[in-house]
């Protein structure tokens, strides 16, 4: 995040996403080569690979560039790694896996903590004094909001999460990657090239090393990883891993780039921070107060036992 965000000044956001993923894409397809991953065969895993370039590729990669250009690199990742709460609804309905009391829990503190995010601070202090309508929110002007388009990128990356368990079923994970890199970035190429100036004519020395960052290990390396771990493991789970990513770009925002954040937005990190946590130890947590509750309930039952072990030891002595 912090790598896309200084180079976003000197060009245009769907160039910064093109470049992510295009390059990223041929060298998970060539370590895909060197491993002797099988291509895609048929009708059936293309058309798959494009519905998920399509999901994962343009449309996170296109909605993410967008929201960054319009808010800072910590709060965005924030934003985007809100993705596990939308991915545990997906997974629940789709794949029946069990989120449980704490999954919801978390789901709910998540939901809190991304509206103080997303919501203007005074569009809160209308709502509790009353004044809030539904016309009122058209002046929030949505759309020209980072955190809006960062939303819309953090639920195209869940839809594309729980994509990939069928998309496997047609493809090895690790080349599906690699094509939906290149088939996802070429449409984000193309709306870059639109604008009339070439895109990559004022990038520096420090841009063209920020870009290869992002593509390398922010594209390449964790997107293998991820979606190959995505085809086979829990996805709630899995997706929630990425908590860490907003402690990194959040330290690195304010260290680099000096970004700040206000009261209400701090507060709705903490709490998503919270909720992504509650959802990815839902079922540690659920055994650890399992385990809680039977050692209680069997209080009484050792107070019952401690009375007749002493008679007992007391007739062995007498």
């Amino acid at each position: 995040m912090v790598a896309m965000k200084q180079v976003l000044p000197h060009t245009s956001p769907f160039f910064v996403a093109a470049v992510r993923l295009i390059p990223a894409g041929f060298l998970v397809l060539l370590t895909a080569g060197l491993l002797q991953r099988k291509q895609p065969q048929g009708w059936s895993a293309w058309a798959w690979i494009g519905l998920f370039a399509l999901v994962d590729g343009t449309l996170f990669q296109g909605f993410l560039a967008a929201g960054l250009e319009r808010t800072g690199a910590g709060l965005g990742s924030v934003m985007i790694d809100s993705q596990p709460l939308a991915v545990a609804l997906l997974a629940a309905w789709l794949y029946r896996e069990k989120i449980g009391l704490w999954g919801w829990l978390g789901l709910f503190i998540g939901i809190a903590g991304i509206s103080l995010i997303g919501i203007p601070q005074a569009w809160w202090v209308d709502l509790l004094q009353g004044q809030v309508s539904l016309e009122g929110l058209n002046w929030l002007g949505l759309a020209a909001r980072g955190e809006f388009w960062m939303l819309l990128a953090a639920l195209s990356m869940a839809v594309g999460t729980v994509m990939m368990r069928r998309v496997s079923q047609y493809v090895d994970p690790i080349v599906a990657t690699g094509w939906h890199m290149i088939l996802g970035g070429l449409p984000l190429l193309g709306l870059s090239l639109m604008g009339g100036a070439l895109p990559w004519l004022d990038l520096t020395g420090l841009d063209w090393l920020n870009l290869s960052y992002a593509t390398v290990f922010g594209s390449a390396l964790s997107y293998g990883l991820f979606f190959y771990f995505a085809a086979q493991g829990n996805l709630t789970s899995l997706s929630s891993l990425t908590f860490l990513t907003p402690v990194f770009a959040l330290s690195f925002g304010q260290w680099i780039l000096q970004e700040t954040l206000t009261q209400l937005q701090v507060w709705g990190v903490g709490l998503t921070l919270i909720s992504i946590y509650l959802v990815n130890q839902r079922q540690q947590l659920s055994q650890l107060f399992s385990h809680a509750s039977v050692k209680v309930a069997d209080l009484p039952q050792a107070k019952l036992a401690i009375p007749t072990l002493l008679s007992q030891s007391l007739r062995k002595n007498s």
